[in-house]
């Protein structure tokens, strides 16, 4: 469809929505005036106000959303992101400028880094979008972090492909609509009458025309983009651009939920320009393969019956089906040896720490800062206090039940001083209390409360050789012997003392088995502890 027809659709949906307020004002009018005139006698005199009061809570309803519509589109201040300019950032934005040049667009008037594994454009609309505005395109450094230059290239093709489809201008058109509507519709939901809800219903209908007739035509501009973006950085390294984006996803979301979390426990975060930039030495410490694997067995998110991106498959499987460029083949899975589009950047990590404290709340300057060293030996003595816990409770109350050797605190824990340690466990495994109290004693859920025997055992077994552990865990770190390590290519731990790493899980499944044999586990502690890290 051509600029003009578009153009052309998008006021027709404007004039719909405005008529449709106007119709429902003028009804609304109509019906006071019958109210006021005609249809209220002297002994209902009470109907007038009532009927007055609710037709004038509609009008303002729909007046609101009215002028929600010719609100939206505006670009307003951006508060979480880095803005850069040409001066800061001149090799960025000579790619920019690059792929707005041989898109036949302007480039953008401002450019941001933000904290998001994506790219995107907006454009100040003016007369309903369809005059061009000041431009705005944003980049994620996640997203800089993770593609390649030519794959970077890609993406920007892609964004100014929307710019010289005009998608960003008629776009104002399409978000004024959805605003106004769903800010309308809102409004005669909460409104609570049942007038409320049978004009609310108007309005729900008219959004769902409203996104299905716009949706074909957002589809056919993101496949157009992405036409653009093959011609310009060649059809391999946009379908591989494509293929990247989901699984960056995946990793970031990892990485935020596993590493730059890791202190809030402790209120502490990592290293200025961590929190955001450590995202770079995962990539950098895993193959492809490992960061395919951190996406494997997601669920992909349900889509959305009215989005307005088509299927990934979709659109990778069309820009594979464009006649092939002379540019050379790549490999899916580790697509070239380019570096990283974020070595593009100047002093990268100054823009990481600028960026760390625009995403930030105001509180976060009075959390303490942490190595990643501390942070990992921290968070490696939460888990194995936690691991433990349990097994030192049940054996605790075991013990007090034969002598009443350990006190109990009034909430029915042990003080922490009190609990035994691993030696004093190890003996009441020897003296035959595993199988016979203590794992009884260890918390289950409901359902496994009810096994007996074997299968009673084989439930808990796991979790008391956790507990077992953690307890050797906590021991090694308080003398030295283990050392934390980051693991960027795994999971945050400690790396144990050799004889440990070779014998530690043999040791505890004997000191777990049915008849348990403690041996092993004490011959490693009197023997094992000074024997180095691996």
């Amino acid at each position: 469809m051509s600029f003009r027809l578009r153009a052309v659709r998008a006021f027709v949906l404007l004039v719909g929505f405005f008529l449709m307020g106007g119709v429902l004002l003028s009804a609304m009018v109509v019906f006071d005036w019958l109210v006021i005139t005609r249809l209220v006698t002297e002994k209902a005199a009470w109907i007038e106000p009532t009927a007055v009061s609710v037709t004038f809570l509609l009008a303002v309803a729909i007046l609101r959303g009215m002028f929600a519509f010719l609100r939206a589109g505006r670009l307003g201040p951006v508060t979480d992101a880095v803005a850069v300019t040409p001066d800061d950032q001149p090799e960025l934005w000579e790619q920019v400028r690059a792929a707005a040049e041989v898109t036949g667009q302007r480039p953008p008037d401002e450019l941001y880094l933000n904290a998001e594994v994506n790219a995107g454009v907006a454009e100040q609309s003016r007369l309903l979008g369809l005059l061009r505005g000041r431009r705005r395109m944003f980049l994620g450094l996640p997203l800089l972090a993770g593609l390649t230059v030519p794959q970077l290239q890609s993406v920007l093709a892609h964004e100014f492909g929307h710019y010289g489809n005009r998608d960003t201008r008629l776009g104002g058109v399409t978000t004024r609509g959805r605003q106004a509507l769903i800010h309308t519709v809102e409004a005669f939901q909460e409104g609570g009458t049942r007038l409320h809800y049978v004009i609310g219903v108007l309005y729900v209908g008219y959004a769902r025309m409203f996104l299905r007739i716009t949706q074909s035509a957002a589809r056919h501009q993101e496949l157009a983009a992405d036409r653009t973006a093959a011609r310009y950085a060649g059809r391999d390294v946009t379908a591989a651009a494509l293929r990247t984006l989901p699984v960056l996803d995946a990793a970031h979301t990892h990485y935020m939920e596993t590493y730059a979390a890791m202190g809030s426990a402790w209120k502490a975060l990592p290293p200025v320009g961590e929190v955001h930039g450590g995202f770079r030495r995962l990539l950098a410490a895993r193959s492809g393969e490992q960061l395919a694997a951190l996406r494997a067995g997601q669920r992909p998110p349900r889509p959305h019956p009215y989005d307005s991106h088509p299927p990934l498959a979709e659109r990778i499987a069309l820009i594979e089906g464009l006649p092939a460029d002379d540019r050379p083949e790549q490999s899916p899975a580790d697509p070239t040896d380019e570096p990283a589009s974020l070595t593009l950047l100047r002093n990268a990590d100054r823009v990481f720490a600028e960026l760390e404290t625009r995403t930030s709340a105001p509180e976060a300057a009075l959390l303490r800062r942490m190595s990643w060293d501390d942070l990992t030996m921290a968070r490696a003595v939460a888990d194995a206090e936690e691991w433990s816990g349990p097994l030192r409770l049940a054996v605790a109350r075991t013990l007090r039940s034969e002598a009443d050797a350990v006190r109990e605190t009034t909430s029915g824990e042990t003080a922490d001083g009190l609990l035994p340690g691993l030696e004093e466990i190890l003996d009441a495994f020897d003296r035959g209390l595993l199988w016979m109290e203590i794992a009884d004693r260890m918390p289950k859920p409901y359902q496994a409360a009810r096994l007996t025997g074997q299968s009673a055992r084989n439930f808990i077994r796991p979790r008391i050789f956790d507990g077992i552990a953690g307890l050797i865990h906590l021991r090694l770190a308080e003398s030295g012997d283990a050392v934390p390590d980051i693991a960027w290519s795994g999971q945050p731990g400690l790396i144990l003392p050799e004889s440990w790493e070779k014998g530690m899980d043999d040791a505890i499944d004997a000191a777990v088995a049915d008849t348990p044999d403690t041996a092993p586990l004490r011959t490693l502690l009197a023997e094992g502890s000074g024997s180095g890290t691996g």
